[in-house]
C-alpha cells in the first residue's frame, strides 16, 4: 500500500454541506492524477484515496 503526505493538503468540502455537521466529505486536489477523500468529521482519520479519472466518472454520475 502506498503512503500519500497529505499534511499540508487543502481539503474542499462539499458545497451541499449545511454546516451542521451533517454527512459530508472532503476531498484534495493536491496530489497529481489522484483525489484524496475523507469524511469532514473525522479530519485526522482515514483516507481514500482515488483515481482523478474514476473521481470525475463518480461525480458525473451525481450530477445525472
Amino acid at each position: 500500500m502506498r503512503e500519500y503526505d497529505l499534511s499540508n493538503a487543502r481539503w474542499f468540502k462539499s458545497s451541499y454541506s449545511n454546516g451542521e455537521g451533517g454527512n459530508c466529505v472532503e476531498v484534495s486536489y493536491d496530489v497529481t492524477g489522484l483525489v484524496p477523500v475523507r469524511d469532514s468529521k473525522v479530519g485526522d482519520g482515514p483516507v481514500l484515496v482515488v483515481a482523478a479519472a474514476a473521481w470525475s466518472v463518480f461525480v458525473s454520475g451525481l450530477k445525472r
